[in-house]
């Protein structure tokens, strides 16, 4: 094909045209306009934000909070817990069956391996692994174990010692999430998120998900079966009221439970219904912790919500991505936040209960 002296002109020009362009464009109408050109796409907003829906929460998460994520590359994060006096962050992989640990300057490393499941055929289910994490008055590690379903505790020597596995002689479902009382009860949850079969699994041996106490003493006693599926769990800081979230997301909702003189629960309330929230939201109402002054941090449909003591919604870390649990560290100011695959934390403007 042979082309004109006047058409090769033409192109020439042209060229030129559209390297004047990419040159004046910016000048006229920013930067945007030369990315537009170039192919580049637009700049992608973060994939977390903060959504205040009351000026108190103005305290609580200043404007200039960020968060930072620290540690990624797993398959589903839960549990996150701080080590206090030997300043590290422990954080379950649940479907990886494998708990790590994160310290400032040094990274992540494993931790422990076969934090949930330890049976020696290949597990069916998606979740073997170890989900609520905490630690005990004397330091050690306290886990609910979805595999092996039961509330284990890791002695100093590396071995394990069952705290709980059975109620009334049938076995739990999979312990999912703890807290410890300053009497030294623990609480835990037992829905059967860990089961293959979750609530239809044929190896289910209880017709219910119970809210457990365990004694120092190894007393187990059932404090509430009312929910489909108690989660996450946490005590107001004068241990008074014992909130549980309900990972239904046709009944997307965090109770509140009186705590009697004996440690059981009086009648619980509604504490906030989120299940309009889940409708078209990631997630449910999962793990959550308790700030100093009541107000509680708990993971829900579309992130992490932040509510004052009477129950008012204050605002919210909104997250892209599905979150499961909060956890307290450093000086107490700084929130870690296990999600999907990831970890991060955010500096905040109060303090943990008990820090």
């Amino acid at each position: 094909m042979t082309v004109s002296r006047g058409a090769r002109a033409w192109v020439r020009a042209l060229r030129i045209l559209s390297r004047a362009t990419l040159v004046i464009a910016p000048l006229l109408f920013g930067h945007a306009f030369v990315k537009l050109v170039a192919g580049n796409p637009p700049e992608e907003p973060p994939p977390w934000r903060v959504v205040r829906t009351d000026p108190r929460l103005e305290r609580l998460l200043p404007k200039s909070v960020t968060l930072e994520r620290i540690a990624e590359g797993y398959a589903w994060v839960e549990g996150p817990v701080w080590h206090r006096k030997e300043h590290y962050l422990l954080f379950a992989d649940i479907p990886n069956n494998a708990v790590y640990q994160w310290r400032e300057g040094d990274g992540t490393r494993l931790f422990l391996e076969t934090s949930g499941y330890t049976g020696r055929k290949p597990f069916e289910g998606r979740e073997p692994g170890s989900n609520g994490l905490t630690f005990d008055s004397q330091g050690r590690l306290v886990l609910c174990e979805h595999g092996d379903r039961r509330v284990a505790r890791l002695e100093r020597n590396g071995r394990k010692t069952t705290l709980a596995d059975r109620y009334e002689g049938k076995r739990l479902n999979s312990p999912n999430d703890l807290v410890f009382r300053s009497t030294g009860d623990l609480y835990f949850t037992d829905p059967p998120f860990g089961l293959p079969g979750t609530f239809e699994d044929p190896a289910k041996e209880l017709p219910f998900s119970g809210v457990y106490r365990l004694s120092p003493g190894g007393a187990l006693t059932l404090l509430t079966r009312e929910l489909r599926a108690p989660n996450g769990i946490a005590f107001s800081p004068s241990e008074r009221t014992l909130y549980v979230s309900n990972a239904d997301r046709a009944r997307a909702v965090w109770m509140a439970y009186e705590v009697l003189a004996d440690g059981t629960l009086g009648a619980g309330r509604v504490f906030f219904d989120a299940t309009a929230w889940a409708k078209n939201r990631k997630g449910a109402p999962d793990g959550m912790k308790v700030d100093r002054e009541g107000h509680l941090f708990a993971v829900g449909p579309g992130g992490v919500h932040v509510f004052a003591p009477d129950g008012a919604h204050l605002g919210s870390i909104e997250l892209d991505v599905p979150a499961s649990n909060v956890a307290w560290g450093e000086d107490g100011s700084v929130l870690y936040v296990t999600a999907d695959t990831a970890v991060y934390r955010i500096q905040t403007g109060t303090k943990g209960a008990g820090f």
